[in-house]
Parts: C-alpha cells; sequence; structure tokens
C-alpha cells in the first residue's frame, strides 16, 4: 500500500506550482505567447508542458507550506519574476509600434487608426504592419526559443526562495523603457527625414507659385513619398530588429539577476583577474 505524508504532498506541489507561476508569467506578458488571440487553454498547456520539463532541474526548493503566508509570498515574487521578464520583451515590440505610430504622424495617416482587437486600444496602419513585419523576424531568429532558454537560465539565476527580491529589478526595467522611446525614434528616423525634406521641397513649391492648392496636392505627394521610403526602408529593418531582440532578452536576462542581488550566491564567483602593474606609476611614486 502506498502511503503519502502531508510533507510529501506539500513538496510535490510546491515543486510544480512555484515554477509553473513564473512559467505563466511570462507566457503572459512577452509577444507572441501573450498574445489575445491564442487561447487560453494553449497557454496553460504550454506554461504546464514547460513547467514539467524545467521542475526536475531546479535547485531545492524552501521548505515552505505553499498554502501558507510564506509559500504565497512566494508565489507572488514568483509571478512579478516572470511578468517583468516577458514585459522586458514586450516594450521592443513597443519600440516598433511606437516607430509605426510617428511614421504615420509625419505621412498625414494619423488618421487611418482603428481598434486593435488584440492590443485593445487604438492602433495606426503602418504600426500594424511593422508589428507583424517584426513578429515574423522574431519567429525567423528563433528569438522565442532564446527567451524560453533565458527563462530556463533564470531558475539557475534567481533560484526560487522565500528571500524577497531587490528592488534593483524594478530600475532595469525602468532604464530599458527610457530607452525605447530612443530606439523607435532611431527607426523612424529614414522616413521622418524623407518626408521633412518633401515638406520643404513643398514649402518652396507653396512659395514660388501660390496659385498652386498645396492642400490638394502635398497630401498624395506626402503619402507617395512615405510609402516609397517604407519600401526601401524593408530590407535594411533586419539588423536594428535583431539588435532590439538581443538587447531584450539580455534585459530579460538581467531582470532575474538584478532581484536575486539580495540572495545569497548559488554558484562560484569566477577569479577576479589582478590587473598589471604599471611601470609608470611606480616610478612617479619614487620621485
Amino acid at each position: 500500500m502506498i502511503t503519502l505524508t502531508s510533507a510529501e504532498m506539500n513538496a510535490w506541489i510546491a515543486g510544480v506550482l512555484w515554477p509553473l507561476t513564473r512559467i505563466l508569467g511570462l507566457v503572459t506578458a512577452a509577444p507572441l505567447f501573450g498574445n489575445a488571440s491564442v487561447p487560453v487553454r494553449v497557454k496553460v498547456a504550454l506554461g504546464v508542458l514547460l513547467a514539467s520539463i524545467i521542475s526536475p532541474a531546479i535547485p531545492a526548493l524552501p521548505a515552505a507550506d505553499p498554502l501558507s503566508m510564506a509559500g504565497l509570498l512566494i508565489l507572488v515574487q514568483e509571478l512579478l519574476i516572470g511578468v517583468a521578464m516577458g514585459f522586458a520583451m514586450r516594450l521592443v515590440f513597443a519600440a516598433i509600434e511606437m516607430a509605426g505610430e510617428i511614421c504615420s504622424l509625419t505621412m498625414g495617416l494619423g488618421f487611418a487608426s482603428f481598434f486593435d482587437p488584440l492590443t485593445k486600444g487604438r492602433s495606426s496602419a503602418v504600426s500594424q504592419f511593422l508589428a507583424l513585419i517584426a513578429t515574423m523576424a522574431f519567429l525567423a531568429a528563433n528569438a522565442h526559443l532564446v527567451l524560453l532558454e533565458a527563462l530556463a537560465e533564470s531558475f539557475i539565476t534567481m533560484p526560487i526562495s522565500a528571500t524577497p527580491m531587490s528592488s534593483s529589478a524594478e530600475w532595469e526595467l525602468a532604464k530599458w523603457g527610457g530607452l525605447i522611446f530612443s530606439a523607435g525614434l532611431h527607426l523612424s528616423l529614414p522616413i521622418v527625414a524623407a518626408l521633412l525634406i518633401t515638406q520643404v521641397a513643398l514649402g518652396i513649391l507653396t512659395r514660388a507659385a501660390p496659385q498652386l492648392n498645396i492642400f490638394g496636392i502635398g497630401f498624395p505627394i506626402t503619402l507617395g513619398v512615405g510609402f516609397l521610403v517604407i519600401v526601401m526602408v524593408l530590407p535594411y529593418l533586419g539588423n536594428p530588429f535583431q539588435v532590439l531582440f538581443n538587447q531584450g532578452i539580455e534585459t530579460a536576462r538581467r531582470v532575474p539577476r538584478m532581484a536575486a542581488t539580495a540572495q545569497p550566491a548559488r554558484a562560484p564567483t569566477p577569479p577576479v583577474r589582478a590587473v598589471p602593474a604599471d611601470p609608470l606609476a611606480d616610478v612617479i611614486k619614487q620621485r
């Protein structure tokens, strides 16, 4: 007859519940995985599958009852870590969508906006087009697999523990969010520069020939130049997208590392290489 104690049952439940919470947090917030068009059952099934694969390889879990106050705090902490990692990658797509918004406003397509059921908000046509291009590049570069690898690595860099995580992870996300605005501006800069030159040329043309209807000819010219520059820029967007994906994944890796600074280190640190002495400094000291 097989008998199970309550301690063994709690250990088994905690061994699946706590890793599953971190995984589901990333699946909910990360791009592609957390898309609203993906059914909830598929997300939960993916989380359970990943938890069953990762759970046997994670370090020892804290001896806490999953239903106690300490266990619930660990559960909330794991959820925050997973959401923070997924949100770090989601900010990359936010930068690309911001570049599309800037292009739309500069081209005069600000009125061509619609309600996006995926993001539950207003979105422009150019923004959605660049987001689709970024999604295909994300899949083509296997960045979704690298993100899952970073998730599995996070259980080593920041093991499941009852120790509260450090607030350095929040500051890391805040800094990464600030860089998103510059990234969106850099992506849209070629179109903005081309349309600025177009607007200057139209202004000179209007000044030289006042009888021309600038509102009648300016809008089609601006749209045509904008779409032409987008077609010319598309083949060169691969490298900027790849750089953004790498930076987003690296930020997702740093979040658990920064959050684990308050916890004791589990792995030995590499030896520090001695800096060679400067002979010029020795001579100055002797004098």
